[in-house]
């Protein structure tokens, strides 16, 4: 059962001080039950009391941190309950059974997909380097200290049941995020030691669900805590079942054996079936991969998937917004017409993609509106003529850009004559309601 803010009490100093943060100590063990506050917030609780509270308030799914990328940390089954918080992160699959040709493309690949959109980059976070039974563990070595140039920024995951190939590939990978996919039943104790020798985060996978736990809890009693469960299975609707019995475990049964970020590797489900293992990667983005490995990344999938996961793992209470500034589109140089709309990355995809369609050069002017859509920013006031002249002169827009003409968005049509008078000089063109009309109206302004 979780904590409640009165059994923290209980083993509270019983002091009544502003240093915790609430005028009461009941006041602030409530807030710490609610997760509101940190235990060591307040400078009162002894050392002990902080050790046992802390891991008795701590989400039941442990954040698990692979260099700068986290994973877990999870306290909901579904987003609208509360927020998911770390993100799926995707992987590319590697083998050292393949053949140098294979194995150079796909490395020569992996940069195609790294842009960034709304301000987060989307890229593959991960390589998966398969060791197969019957290589060596030189070969194994040799293809991580291949992969290793590659990587800009990514993380390794070393899938690998020798643990002499596994030794040998730490030390080619000292120093990165590295996840040792190498614990079963039959190796969880010295993979555990060479994992904690390295200091790297170790996988766990087993022959079932069953088996999982066990081997988790034998771990554990190991004093190692920082893993990943492999729940791959040896079906899609095995890895599919696997992935919801960790999670509702953890999250619902309060059960901390489990109670850690889980890897599918749909690689190995449906090897070479590149469709369904976009499907998979959707599915598991959803339900509930903490990493999730298909064979490559490409730019065909790679838009819905992150668009996707951008959704999924958003603060539903904070909405995605991009940053302000001048967006040159289809070539707009400092002779095109201007227009301008909010920040709310919804309303921005959705004018740039009509906009970009019409072939017309237009400097898009972005403003700081809260992340509102138009008509949300104008009744809240965060989107008025003040609002947009303050933009134009702290940005210098005058001096970057010689047009004088502004599209206003029709929904604001109001705030033309309060405009001109803002910014003399300029002529204020009231555009369309819906961006959907912006192609025709484009096309026909500029052809006056």
């Amino acid at each position: 059962m979780a904590l409640k803010g009165l059994d923290i009490f209980k083993l509270s100093p019983k002091t009544n001080c502003k240093d915790c943060g609430c005028p009461t100590c009941m006041a602030f063990c409530m807030k710490v039950a609610q997760g509101a506050l940190p235990i060591e917030k307040c400078p009162h609780f002894s050392a002990d009391a902080i050790a046992s509270l802390s891991e008795a308030t701590a989400p039941p799914m442990k954040t698990i941190k692979v260099g700068d990328f986290k994973l877990g940390g999870e306290t909901v089954m579904f987003r609208h309950d509360k927020t998911f918080v770390s993100r799926t992160l995707y992987a590319n699959a590697l083998c050292d059974c393949m053949d140098d040709a294979e194995i150079d493309a796909r490395l020569a690949a992996l940069p195609a997909v790294d842009y960034e959109r709304i301000g987060e980059r989307m890229y593959v976070e991960f390589v998966r380097i398969n060791h197969a039974e019957s290589s060596s563990a030189d070969a194994y070595a040799a293809l991580v200290n291949k992969v290793v140039p590659a990587l800009n920024g990514r993380g390794v995951i070393l899938s690998v049941k020798d643990l002499d190939a596994a030794a040998k590939a730490l030390e080619a990978v000292k120093g990165l995020p590295v996840i040792l996919n190498a614990a079963d039943e039959s190796n969880y104790a010295d993979a555990s030691k060479l994992a904690t020798g390295a200091g790297v985060v170790l996988g766990v996978s087993a022959a079932d669900i069953n088996a999982l736990y066990d081997t988790v809890a034998a771990i554990e009693a190991l004093c190692n805590k920082n893993l990943i469960l492999d729940v791959t299975g040896a079906s899609i609707k095995e890895a599919f079942a696997n992935a919801v019995r960790v999670r509702r475990a953890s999250l619902k049964d309060n059960n901390r054996t489990f109670g850690y970020p889980s890897l599918i590797d749909a690689a190995k489900l449906c090897p070479g079936d590149s469709h369904m293992q976009g499907a998979l990667l959707a599915l598991f983005t959803a339900r509930y991969g903490s990493i999730v490995v298909i064979d490559q990344m490409d730019y065909a999938k790679a838009l819905p998937l992150y668009g996707l996961r951008q959704n999924l793992f958003t603060d539903p209470q904070k909405p995605m917004k991009v940053e302000p500034g001048i967006y040159p589109l289809n070539g707009a140089d400092e002779n095109a017409i201007c227009a301008t709309t909010v920040d709310f990355a919804l309303t921005y995809f959705v004018v740039t993609g009509e906009m970009e369609r019409s072939g017309v050069p237009v400097n898009l002017l972005i403003t700081d509106a809260g992340g509102y859509s138009v008509l949300t920013a104008w009744a809240a006031g965060k989107l008025s003529a003040s609002s947009i002249a303050k933009f134009i002169t702290e940005r210098d827009i005058e001096s970057k850009i010689k047009s004088r003409t502004l599209l206003l968005p029709g929904k604001v049509a109001v705030l033309k004559g309060e405009l001109e008078a803002k910014l003399p000089g300029w002529e204020i063109v009231v555009a369309p309601n819906e961006a959907v009309q912006l192609v025709k109206f484009l096309r026909e302004f500029t052809n006056k």
